[in-house]
């Protein structure tokens, strides 16, 4: 399914490059955001032409015919029209548009596409230029995020990172309009999103810098914030001055309280009049048109009075006056739900408040900067209204640059978000959605379980996949054998495409010979292990797949499709949390941790507990790692008492970090990827669990002493759980009574023992054999006895399928291996026989979770020979998961 605002060519051109997840690469985000910021900045330039030469014509006429005449005419008839636009083509458009854009970054399905950006476009003109005291910038932020979800809607993308894209534009918005980079950024992460992950400050801050700096090329050639409306000379502070900013902190909130009271309640006095929008608006116009006209002449241009306040060329009294109708008026024309915003109309009413508190300064002391007290009072009355202190001070700081603001201005905004939150608690913003029925910080229901479990948490991590150099035949042959319907492609270790039986319908004309890369679908649309599984469900939708590779950077992890999600879904309908509960972690903390390049093929999973034997458990390791391309996770974890929370319990880690950093550098020089981490946890089996779980090992290696001192236990107690529920690949050592007896017997003629039995975790230690033969073997050839137990009782026994796997294996390790059939009665005797008699220095089998644990409970073969071997035991059992 192709979405249907693009073309043909192009969307298959989006698909053919691979975007969809991998969109959110940086790179691909943010030349994204640069895009957002350049689109945001024209947009904005737009909107302050349109409204000067609009605003401008009507102050002509009114000039010429008489304001009381022309101005409440315009007013009506541009007022209806915006309402009549907006209602017809996109409701969404109506208001400032803070609201909208702060519901869609909560995941409310609240609509932004181009469509609202031109018609907010237009009606914020129409609005505006009729002489409605509201401002551009909050118009302007709308349209930045609305062309931002336009843009990001034409790629397959997650619902995450159009979240981001919308936060960037919202933040391009604003910088374009104020000409102020970081203050653009400052809102998003103070009122929008309140998000500082990586992604959004990153593509945030390329949006909002490339928004202001378009914004003043296209306004300017030497690039320098435009000097009309802030250029006040003089700036000073004084210790002197502090009870009259402190006042001005006081009035600033107080006002701004009462402000924002006074909106919320004109809006519902409009919404119970049950006006269409087209008339609200135009009434408003009029009634606005009407008070003006009575205004002295200055009242007609808006922009001309907010250059006049903010300078302080009026005298006290007319600023008092000035102050009074801008407050009712920006009130009246707000609650009409007209396009427009109160970045602007606070930002002089705080100017216009500053400049009273300066001239009371003056009456009372002599002294006083009133240009100060204009700046920090448009700070004030900016957080007071807004509730973004931090917004406020950078916003007013930007636009004047000059540093002997900054204390007076954060005096007084410190001042005025206290006493307005005093009076009334919440953003203003926040408080009119809820009243739409939009609740931003309400606790997640059961129902939004899909935005909270990851990918990595339901995907299944054992992948069966098929490599790229197979044959259409081979491809046909394994599919009949399989039960699922498609399968990840592979190449050098790498996810190269994905082949499903789709795929295979229209091949009848070609031969059985042809490469699987000719016809699979290269480059998938993936999704990374953390995306929530709301970002999964909505591409599979939107795409039509049935399963997606779930990635960790450019590596297979594992494979998530829509029978697992509807599993999920079912038991939480049916009030059955099953494998969820299963998976919630205890209470742990990540204390420590290094990360390494994910330059592997899997992950091998180490937990350190002894530092004696820590040494020859990570080469075992790292002789698995270099056979087959891994990486080594190494953990330690730091138990503490249950009634302690263990993200504030104080622990001791310096043994610990020794000990992954003696690690470390044994990976440096084994050339292999070393990642560690400390956990301090409750349960150390049920971390080691997560860890497998969040990290995607493949294998982890676990030593056993040999005994146990558990009663009911047969490994031990944290031995047995991960041989239970671990559903990676495992290896437990037993390392020989010598603490040295591994690896450094294998420098000498070291001497093996395999004992096979036919099954997959004997084939899969004869795998791993070969590794760790080559790694630490430095003089002489091993000897490798490769031993199969027959009963007596049988009377011609099959050696050939002994002889068979032991000239295969010599000729993978190029070392003596001899065949050696015995027949005996107990297989358990019989190898630790054979290993006493050739003073074998490793035995080593393979053996099922059953094997592992049930045939120990009934005194048969891993536990007896692991005991009365002396020397080194490895027993490989095979993953548990089955593969999708």
């Amino acid at each position: 399914m192709q979405p249907h605002l693009i073309p043909q060519r192009l969307y298959q051109w989006v698909k053919s490059r691979h975007f969809g997840m991998s969109a959110t690469d940086p790179r691909y985000a943010l030349v994204e955001a640069c895009i957002i910021g350049f689109l945001s900045a024209v947009a904005a330039l737009i909107l302050k032409e349109g409204i000067g030469w609009l605003g401008g014509w009507r102050v002509a006429l009114a000039n010429q015919f008489g304001a009381i005449w022309v101005l409440p005419l315009v007013g009506l008839s541009f007022g209806y029209l915006a309402g009549w636009l907006i209602e017809q083509t996109s409701p969404t458009a109506a208001g400032g548009g803070i609201t909208q854009v702060k519901g869609a970054l909560a995941r409310y399905s609240v609509p932004l596409s181009l469509r609202v950006a031109v018609v907010k476009m237009i009606g914020t003109i129409l609005v505006l230029g009729a002489g409605l005291t509201l401002g551009r910038r909050a118009p302007t932020v709308h349209i930045g995020a609305a062309l931002a979800a336009q843009l990001s809607s034409w790629v397959p993308t997650s619902p995450e990172h159009r979240r981001q894209m919308i936060a960037a534009g919202a933040a391009a918005g604003l910088a374009a309009g104020f000409s102020t980079p970081i203050a653009g950024v400052l809102f998003v992460i103070e009122e929008l999103m309140r998000d500082v992950s990586g992604l959004t400050l990153e593509t945030a801050i390329v949006a909002s810098f490339t928004g202001a700096v378009v914004s003043l090329v296209l306004q300017s050639t030497n690039l320098k914030f435009p000097s009309s409306l802030l250029d006040l000379p003089d700036i000073s502070f004084a210790v002197s001055d502090i009870p009259f900013y402190l006042l001005l902190g006081i009035l600033a909130g107080v006002l701004g309280a009462f402000f924002n009271r006074g909106l919320l309640f004109s809006l519902q006095i409009q919404r119970r009049l049950k006006l269409p929008l087209s008339w609200r608006i135009g009434l408003v116009g009029m009634i606005s048109g009407v008070i003006v006209s009575f205004l002295p002449p200055f009242f007609l241009d808006n922009a001309g009075l907010q250059g006049f306040l903010v300078m302080g060329e009026l005298n006290g009294r007319t600023i008092l006056l000035a102050f009074i109708a801008h407050f009712f008026l920006t009130m009246l024309a707000y609650s009409s739900n007209a396009p427009g915003g109160l970045f602007a109309p606070a930002l002089v009413l705080g100017a216009a408040l500053g400049y009273l508190v300066g001239d009371f300064e003056h009456l009372v002391t002599g002294n006083g900067v009133q240009s100060a007290y204009a700046l920090a009072g448009m700070g004030a009355f900016f957080t007071a209204v807004v509730r973004v202190p931090v917004t406020a001070i950078v916003i007013v700081f930007e636009l004047n640059t000059d540093f002997n603001i900054v204390l007076p201005l954060m005096l007084s905004c410190a001042v005025s978000y206290i006493v307005a939150e005093s009076m009334s608690r919440g953003s203003l913003y926040e408080r009119m959605l809820g009243d739409q029925g939009i609740f931003i910080n309400a606790t997640p229901t059961a129902q939004d379980f899909l935005s909270t479990l990851t990918a990595a948490r339901v995907m299944q991590s054992n992948v069966e996949t098929l490599p790229s150099n197979l044959t259409l035949d081979e491809v046909l042959q394994a599919m009949s054998t399989s039960s699922h319907r498609g399968f990840p492609v592979m190449e050098n270790g790498k996810l190269v495409g994905i082949v499903t039986q789709s795929d295979l319908a229209n091949l009848a004309q070609h031969s059985g010979q042809t490469a699987l890369r000719e016809f699979m679908t290269p480059r998938p649309i993936t999704v990374q292990a953390e995306a929530f599984l709301s970002d999964v469900l909505y591409l599979l939708n939107r795409y039509q797949l049935s399963r997606l590779p779930v990635t960790e950077g450019s590596k297979l992890v594992g494979i998530i499709t829509r029978t697992d999600i509807i599993r999920i879904e079912a038991n939480q309908l049916e009030g059955n949390d099953g494998d969820l509960n299963e998976a919630m972690p205890e209470p742990s903390y990540i204390a420590y941790q290094t990360r390494a390049p994910l330059a592997g093929d899997g992950r091998i999973l180490l937990p350190l507990v002894n530092p004696d034997t820590a040494t020859s458990l990570f080469r075992i390791g790292a002789a698995i790692a270099t056979q087959q391309n891994q990486e080594i996770e190494c953990l330690q974890v730091i138990k503490v008492p249950k009634h302690s929370d263990p993200a504030q319990t104080s622990v001791i880690t310096q043994h610990s970090r020794q000990l992954l950093q003696r690690a470390e550098r044994l990976g440096r020089h084994h050339q292999i990827p070393v990642h560690t981490q400390i956990r301090v946890a409750h349960d150390i089996a049920q971390t080691i669990l997560d860890t497998i779980r969040e990290r995607h090992i493949n294998l982890m290696i676990l030593e056993w002493k040999g005994n146990t001192r558990t009663p009911g236990a047969v490994f031990g107690h944290v031995v047995d759980i991960l041989i239970r529920k671990a559903s990676c690949e495992l290896v437990l050592v037993k390392l020989g009574k010598r603490k040295d007896a591994y690896p450094q017997e294998l420098d000498k003629d070291a001497t093996w023992l395999i004992p096979i039995a036919g099954g997959p975790n004997s084939k899969r230690a004869l795998e791993l054999l070969p590794g760790l033969t080559h790694l630490y073997t430095r003089s002489r050839s091993p000897i490798i006895w490769l031993c199969q137990v027959f009963s007596p009782a049988k009377s011609a026994p099959n050696y050939q399928h002994l002889e068979a796997i032991a000239k295969g294996l010599k000729e993978q390790i190029d070392r003596p291996v001899i065949p050696l059939p015995i027949r005996s009665q107990s297989v358990a005797d019989a190898v630790v026989h054979l290993a006493s008699a050739e003073s074998c220095d490793v035995v080593m089998l393979g053996v099922s979770r059953e094997g592992l644990l049930e045939q120990v409970i009934h005194g048969n073969i891993p536990k007896m020979i692991a005991q009365k071997v002396e020397s080194t035991v490895i027993l490989v059992r095979g993953s548990l998961e089955q593969s999708p």
